[in-house]
């Protein structure tokens, strides 16, 4: 019975799990100065990045929503995953070899069946792909794939594959290469009959879906011959403890980076308008697999892209020119407030998509198609106007009626005004008609299905939601004490000989007492140590004081270079200096309360207490001051 992963293996997760390598999977980092990288917070909704993550210290905080942790909190957060869970697939993925310490009432739970399942599925790609270039069955596959203009290199690149059509050979090689039947069915590879296990695709062109990270999660699936027992023209993994449709983008393994570089991110309907996209330059192309386009997807678009107000970028979608086609735009419309930026349309006049058009007017085409996209809202507006007979009084009014309602979709104010021009000159009426209507629009309460809603902070079923007591940390009076703990949390080893008088009576907020508690447990090294903070995280059990010590280690410290001994000591002085004022304040108070006379002695002794503090208070301040602060 597996138990506790041991100590040393988490140390060893922790130092190879990079955590901005981590981050960078599902949010696009961009350096801010000082070591950290910024991004667009992948826990709450938001339009200027205040996600912070520093790599030398391996932790992360967002200064919007407050969340904050190492690699191992992220990954716990961002996938709704256990600790245990999140060590087990960083393992994984930096090749790290866990041991588990058996004990009584351990969990009986599979540690590995995320890493085995991610290997068979490995396993099924190579064999689909070898079967498409290899075997007989492989012809109609590599047919399909000439024909749409893709040679051996542009299905290699996309890992393209055909499941032979005997129904039993991909559960044989998979059972040959050690996967168990009940993995197999977990990852929707087979399927189990009164006969055994048989394979879930037959006969079928298969294309990979794999995560940002590379991993193969599932597969899409084309029909090739008419007597195939699915009627269904493509068939897609189901869901399963890998694959999530709507969290999957087909593609984005090759688009990620480019998407993050251009800042444009061009959403197709299909794997082979993928593969004709990025065959023809355009590397930005990704689709959904076998679902809508979704809030879910908008997120990870919008963490790719870091779309926010300062950095804008483009999100195209193109359609097919059918009823179809129409109606997904609508419903990308629909979802477009989810976007900074504005959203654009790319339609082919003749109603092709990006593949058949790189076939009959090739690459320049595709090009060309996504070059001359045209805002959304516009390409939406013309459909609804298509509805209505303008040539009819009243058809006009229900016309500008349902056009200004597209209106609170245009993120941009200065445009507003030109889309209403644009609705008068489309609909033949008067600007100020459209103007009036809006304004009665705007003064109605929306129920319109393009109204953006906030998201609620994400509370799982088994936490109470953290509600906060106490002073606020970020109350003036806890200023020094906050950047002193900064200094010793961001620069453990300058701090490690200056902190012997520093004791928890300098600290005067319950979470920063409670922290340097940890601090001093850990103790502080010698030598630069990226892991130190999280050794430091380990000690402490309240959610509070880990979420102080995720801030401080990310904050930027006060200072106008790199961070050098005498600044730490400076910072560590002013905080003794606070203390023993408040002690010179207590003496005062029992010295104006005490008889010179009658208690003569007391009264000299605390005398001589005071001069003393008077004079450990100059020397402190004068640390203070020779590190440039004050």
């Amino acid at each position: 019975m597996a138990g506790r992963i041991r100590e040393d293996d988490i140390a060893t997760v922790r130092e190879r799990a990079k955590i901005d390598e981590v981050v960078e999977q599902y949010v696009t980092l961009r350096g801010s100065g000082g070591g950290n990288r910024v991004g667009l917070c992948p826990f709450h909704d938001e339009k200027s990045p205040s996600f912070n993550v520093t790599p030398s210290r391996g932790m992360y905080y967002c200064f919007g929503c407050g969340q904050g942790g190492d690699v191992f909190t992220f990954l716990r957060e961002v996938e709704g995953i256990t600790f245990t869970e999140a060590v087990e697939r960083l393992a994984g993925r930096f090749d790290v070899t866990l041991r588990y310490e058996d004990g009584p009432g351990a969990p009986r739970r599979d540690h590995a069946q995320r890493g085995r399942l991610i290997e068979a599925n490995k396993i099924a790609a190579e064999f689909f792909a070898e079967q498409l270039t290899s075997s007989s069955d492989g012809v109609a596959g590599r047919r399909f794939l000439h024909e749409r203009g893709f040679d051996q290199a542009a299905a290699a690149k996309f890992g393209v594959g055909f499941a032979p059509r005997s129904g039993e050979a991909l559960v044989a090689h998979l059972r040959a290469r050690g996967v168990t039947e009940d993995d197999m069915v977990k990852a929707d590879l087979a399927g189990v009959s009164s006969r055994g296990a048989y394979d879930r695709f037959r006969g079928r062109l298969l294309w990979p879906i794999r995560e940002a990270s590379g991993d193969v999660v599932g597969f899409g699936a084309r029909r090739m011959f008419d007597d195939d027992r699915v009627d269904a023209k493509y068939l897609n993994t189901r869901e399963t403890p890998l694959y999530k449709k709507s969290q999957v983008l087909y593609g984005v393994d090759l688009a990620r980076r480019e998407i993050s570089r251009a800042s444009q991110a061009v959403v197709v309907e299909g794997y082979t308008d993928v593969m004709a996209c990025h065959e023809a330059g355009v590397t930005t192309a990704v689709a959904t697999c076998g679902t809508a386009f979704g809030e879910e997807h908008g997120r990870v678009l919008r963490r790719l892209l870091l779309d926010h107000d300062a950095f804008r970028g483009e999100v195209i979608f193109t359609f097919d020119g059918d009823e179809a086609g129409q109606n997904a735009a609508m419903r990308a419309f629909g979802g477009d407030e989810q976007f900074v930026t504005q959203t654009y349309v790319a339609v082919e006049p003749t109603g092709q998509d990006p593949c058949d058009l790189r076939l009959s007017a090739g690459d320049a085409a595709v090009r060309e198609l996504i070059a001359s996209r045209i805002p959304l809202y516009r390409f939406v507006l013309s459909n609804v106007v298509r509805q209505f007979d303008l040539d009819r009084g009243d058809q006009r009014v229900n016309a500008v009626r349902e056009a200004v309602s597209l209106l609170t979709s245009v993120r941009d104010r200065s445009k507003r005004d030109a889309f209403v021009r644009e609705i008068a000159s489309v609909v033949g009426v008067e600007v100020e008609e459209v103007r009036d209507a809006a304004r009665r629009a705007a003064s109605r309460p929306s129920t319109s299905a393009t109204t953006p809603t906030r998201q609620a902070p994400v509370v799982h079923a088994d936490e109470e939601p953290e509600v906060p007591v106490g002073p606020s940390l970020g109350e003036s009076r806890f200023h020094d004490e906050r950047e002193a703990l900064k200094a010793v949390v961001q620069q453990p080893h300058l701090a490690a000989d200056l902190v012997g008088d520093l004791d928890r009576d300098d600290f005067t907020h319950p979470s920063t007492a409670a922290l340097w508690d940890a601090i001093v447990a850990e103790g502080l090294p010698s030598a630069p140590d990226s892991s130190w903070v999280s050794k430091v995280a380990a000690r402490i059990d309240d959610p509070t004081v880990q979420h102080v010590l995720s801030l401080l280690a990310v904050d930027t410290m006060v200072s106008n270079g790199e961070p050098t001994a005498l600044l730490v000591g400076a910072l560590l002085a002013r905080v003794q200096e606070l203390t023993t004022l408040r002690r010179i304040e207590g003496v005062k108070s029992r010295l104006q309360r005490t008889n010179p006379v009658d208690e003569a002695t007391e009264y000299n002794r605390m005398f001589g207490e005071l001069v003393a503090l008077e004079a450990q208070r100059r020397a402190l301040r004068e640390r203070a001051i020779s590190g440039a602060l004050f």
